[in-house]
């Protein structure tokens, strides 16, 4: 058993995944490293150790049959409605928000467990119910993921309140929801905007999209990250100003640039080439997880799969969106690079859960 598993793991997934995490770790300790005396006590070392915890949690999401997740899919949900409400009440407080739990090893942001339970549990619910075709079967499956997701809004946290609809999306396409059914969703939400805009945004997230479309109006000011941003990646040029050698970063004129802003770090040292590269490897891994979702045998199995490609791509293309100023600030990490545990640990057991789906496919189609 032991060697058909190690047979059927998807090297050239991991393999991306760790040159991932060491790029990130790199990037990491290049912004931080005048901000430590040491290399033991720096993010990056911390980092460091994330991602080991990261590992072996994958290993034992691996080796565990993914379809335990589906038959605890309710308890799921119950714990991730309750890990959301205890944030908002005993989290702590930062730039306004409270996103995160203070666990004393390392602070827990729910919001991102939240995004991989979310996968789980529309999962088992898309595919126990084969009537996604009907409207009242696709409502049901958008009101499971909008009760997290304003719970989520009241942190608030716009960047993981954007993921949420975007999962939804992606897996009740796959399931087969009908194109008339979710165009007349779109367009609802098309006529509602204006009203959403003016009665339910916190007055932060009307700013911020203000701000996107001018920034120069308020440079010092709300406008000044994106204009750090776009400073940083237009100054790379093609092949950068060299690893440690950015201006914007190393200066700290570039805010948040472990986290939100790291892309534009990886521009401005590594260049054109160096971001082409990572997204590359991005595009590698998201392939990989498409593969496994179509080697699926059960709908739970693709259904999960579909889930985390759509979670990851969401969060790349929301976090780099930001940083190249296509879309309005917003904080959310890029996966595998960014700093924080609760963001890298939950990456790394949805890599393990995908192993999973891989490792057990063959078994699955003849025992049926």
């Amino acid at each position: 058993m032991q060697r058909s598993f190690g047979y059927r793991f998807d090297i050239s997934l991991f393999v991306v995944v760790f040159i991932l995490v060491v790029f990130g770790m790199a990037m990491i300790y290049s912004t931080s490293r005048t901000d430590t005396a040491s290399l033991l006590t720096g993010p990056g070392a911390r980092q460091f150790i994330y991602a080991l915890l990261g590992l072996i949690l994958m290993m034992a999401a691996a080796s565990t049959d993914y379809r335990l997740w589906g038959h605890i899919a309710p308890f799921l949900y119950v714990l991730m409605l309750a890990l959301l409400i205890a944030v908002m009440v005993v989290g702590e407080s930062s730039y306004g928000s409270r996103r995160w739990i203070d666990l004393a090893i390392f602070p827990l942001q729910p919001s991102e467990v939240a995004k991989l339970l979310m996968v789980i549990v529309l999962a088992k619910y898309l595919a126990d119910h084969h009537k996604v075709k009907r409207l009242s079967f696709l409502l049901v499956s958008l009101l499971i993921v909008i009760v997290p997701a304003a719970l989520v809004y009241f942190q608030p946290d716009l960047g993981t309140l954007m993921v949420f609809p975007a999962i939804w999306l992606g897996m009740v396409t796959v399931a087969g929801a009908r194109s008339r059914h979710l165009l007349a969703l779109a367009g609802t939400v098309a006529v509602a905007i204006p009203v959403v805009y003016r009665f339910v945004l916190h007055g932060y997230m009307r700013e911020r999209i203000a701000v996107f479309l001018n920034p120069g109006a308020d440079p010092l000011g709300a406008g000044y990250h994106t204009i750090q941003s776009e400073i940083s990646v237009g100054s790379g040029g093609l092949w950068g100003k060299g690893f440690a050698s950015g201006t914007q970063s190393q200066l700290n004129f570039l805010p948040h640039q472990t986290s939100d802003f790291i892309f534009s770090v990886v521009a401005e040292e590594l260049g054109f080439v160096g971001a082409f590269i990572l997204l590359a490897l991005f595009l590698i891994l998201l392939f990989r997880g498409l593969r496994i979702a179509v080697l699926a045998r059960d709908g739970f199995g693709q259904l999960v799969a579909a889930g985390i490609v759509t979670m990851i791509l969401s969060q790349i293309i929301i976090n780099v969106g930001v940083n190249l100023r296509l879309l309005p600030i917003t904080g959310i990490p890029l996966p595998f690079i960014s700093y924080g545990g609760s963001s890298l640990i939950t990456s790394f057991i949805a890599l393990g859960i995908l192993q999973s789906i891989l490792t057990r496919h063959r078994r699955i189609s003849f025992s049926g």
